[in-house]
């Protein structure tokens, strides 16, 4: 059982992992000892996310959201099965916890009559400039 927060938390049939031979360093172990973890966790059959959070989450994962709704995880940093383990658990929960966080609404506003004027001298202004650049005619 993976702990989000106090109030969600994810059961074992919701993850999966499988382990499979890590790319990168591992001395004489690296062609033999399955040390890289891939974590699946069926995000949109579960019960302990709301459909709002299953969207954010959706977002924040990309490319690692599968068409049935699934999110994979991999870990292959370290050359201990049991720390991958860890550190694809964790990048799972960070990933939960930013789905959590709803994003504040953007309220329209509209520009200041007084910032209108400013950007239409800013634009006279550097007109004039760049129009001064131009050749001197000989009359």
């Amino acid at each position: 059982m993976i702990r989000i927060n106090d109030s969600i938390t994810i059961n074992d049939w919701e993850v999966s992992e499988s382990f499979m031979r890590a790319s990168g360093p591992g001395g004489q172990n690296v062609n033999k000892v399955s040390t890289a973890v891939e974590l699946r966790f069926e995000a949109a059959r579960s019960p302990a996310l709301t459909p709002a959070i299953k969207v954010r989450l959706k977002r924040i994962a990309g490319r690692k959201w599968t068409k049935d709704g699934a999110v994979i995880v991999t870990a292959e940093k370290h050359r201990s099965q049991l720390m991958n383990r860890e550190l694809a658990e964790e990048k799972l929960v960070e990933m939960i916890r930013a789905a959590l966080v709803a994003p504040k609404r953007r309220v329209k506003t509209r520009p200041t009559l007084a910032s209108k004027r400013r950007r239409l001298e800013a634009k006279s202004h550097r007109a004039g400039i760049k129009a001064g650049r131009g050749r001197i005619d000989n009359e």
